[in-house]
């Protein structure tokens, strides 16, 4: 794992980009990833596992989770729409035509 970390942190710099992750405490940690596993074991784990007889349950249940996070689910900072709603408008506004480029 050591060697693969130095490979990153080496074309990372190659490409003079800066690394968003590898840090604790600051605002590079991994608290967007943490956040949303805490979401996921809370929503999906907790909530409904009661629920399922095997493993393909919780697959299915973690699919499910996933389709509402990303489609469904309204977030404040996106003017209360869906990731996926907030994306689409994006693309519609930087091709409003709908041409394929």
């Amino acid at each position: 794992m050591q060697y693969l970390s130095i490979r990153y942190t080496n074309r990372l710099e190659a490409a003079n980009l800066r690394a968003s992750v590898g840090t604790t405490g600051d605002s590079y940690d991994n608290a967007l990833a943490e956040m949303v596993n805490g979401l996921y074991k809370t929503e999906v784990i907790e909530y409904l596992k009661a629920d399922w007889q095997g493993l393909a349950d919780v697959q299915l249940a973690t699919l499910n989770w996933v389709d509402w996070f990303n489609k469904e689910r309204v977030h404040s900072a996106l003017g209360y729409v869906s990731p996926f709603d907030f994306e689409a408008m994006y693309y519609d506004k930087i091709n409003p035509l709908g041409q394929v480029a």
